[in-house]
């Protein structure tokens, strides 16, 4: 497997996460009266966040790991963990088993999180791998585009849980098709498992100053996407009164996203990674604030178009600065490639879960929670972006040990 098939397959891989989420979002009213919640309660949003904390402890796991015994063996079971974790998903006869069960999926889906940003780079580094990235991350973007549309469809014929079989069929095809799959870690490029020199592989990613504010700032940003991801089913509902055009509006926002990251990939080398970073985040900040004032000057309740359009704003934005501070983190972390992609997506998907999560219990019925979450995270990651001599071009990686 290699060039558009590889890139293909990858997508694919970090899709199988995503589809994990979004084919069951259309679900939650049903959801909801499955599992005796509350109409429009937010406790559903816990579905999603029990799913970030496995996807988060999964990657810590499986990266060093994959660093000791390859990443095609790791993937694979990563695959048949995610499979089991749907299975169990069905088969919860409560709220709190069902979470648990998600647990236990998102652990499967954190293989192909951190294993596919391994993979790419023990092949590329710098702003050919945040092209690389790109690419993958404008396929696995896509998937929000259909998943909740054709879970709609689907919930007319079947019911939540029968939806789930889909996820069991996706990773079954993708677990024939690692078969294609060959190893790219060399076996003079394998690392121990000693507990010792893992934390403190751990801590180098960490206080790398060319990489650990960037692990930082992507989580950051992360946490106020989540927030959108779980909320946006309610605010569509309660805000605007809207809920039929919810599936529509948040798959065009995935629609846009997976088209600028692919936009991204193609300009991120001719432009310069740092210099790249630096004008998103500023188109970033600019819509953060425009959404506040937004909101604010309305009482939290905007009329539709005008908030749909600065959001799309923040969200192509979004689209751009995590792949690419991605990449710069990455970049001086070639040796150890596993371990420090699993710690840079366990702090963003843990770290940046549990944020979102706190956003989303602000919720008031209003977009203002929203709004300033997103100025704040903004704000947070260009602190974090300077600290790294991004903002001020000082800053070059260096090789890990």
């Amino acid at each position: 497997m290699a060039g558009r098939e590889l890139i293909l397959f990858l997508a694919m891989t970090m899709a199988l996460s995503a589809l994990g989420i979004d084919l069951l979002i259309p679900a939650f009213p049903e959801m909801r009266v499955a599992f005796d919640l509350p109409s429009g309660s937010t406790l559903i949003s816990r579905f999603i966040s029990a799913y970030f904390v496995g996807l988060a402890v999964g990657q810590l796991i499986i990266g060093p790991l994959s660093d000791r015994f390859g990443r095609r063996v790791l993937l694979r079971a990563g695959i048949v963990l995610y499979a089991i974790g749907a299975a169990l998903t069905i088969l919860a006869p409560s709220f709190t088993l069902l979470l648990v069960a998600r647990v236990v999926w998102g652990l499967g889906a954190a293989a192909g999180r951190v294993l596919t940003i391994a993979i790419v780079r023990d092949g590329y580094a710098g702003a050919a791998m945040a092209r690389t990235v790109s690419t993958i991350m404008a396929v696995f973007i896509l998937v929000p585009v259909v998943a909740p549309s054709l879970g709609t469809l689907l919930l007319t014929l079947f019911t939540w849980d029968q939806l789930v079989l889909i996820n069991l069929a996706a990773a079954g095809v993708m677990l024939v098709w690692t078969t294609r799959l060959g190893e790219t870690l060399t076996p003079d490029a394998r690392r121990t498992l000693v507990p010792a020199e893992l934390r403190a592989t751990a801590a180098h990613v960490l206080r790398h100053p060319a990489s650990g504010p960037l692990v930082v700032a992507q989580a950051v940003l992360f946490g106020g996407f989540a927030s959108y991801l779980s909320t946006s089913e309610v605010v569509y509902a309660d805000v605007f009164g809207r809920a039929d055009l919810f599936p529509l509006l948040f798959g065009g926002m995935a629609l846009l996203m997976g088209s600028v990251t692919l936009v991204n990939g193609r300009l991120v080398e001719r432009i310069g990674l740092d210099r790249m970073l630096r004008t998103v985040l500023a188109g970033y900040l600019t819509g953060a604030v425009l959404l506040l004032t937004l909101a604010l000057v309305t009482g939290g309740r905007p009329a539709l178009g005008p908030y749909v359009g600065v959001l799309a704003l923040l969200l192509a934005s979004h689209a751009v600065l995590i792949p690419n501070l991605n990449a710069r983190a990455m970049e001086p972390m070639g040796a150890i490639a596993g371990t420090a992609s699993a710690v840079n997506g366990a702090v963003l998907v843990g770290a940046g879960g549990l944020l979102g999560a706190t956003f989303d219990r602000a919720y008031d019925g209003t977009v203002l929670p929203l709004t300033l979450a997103l100025v704040g995270v903004g704000a947070v990651a260009t602190l974090l972006l300077w600290r790294a001599g991004v903002l001020s071009g000082t800053g070059r990686p260096t090789r890990a040990r």
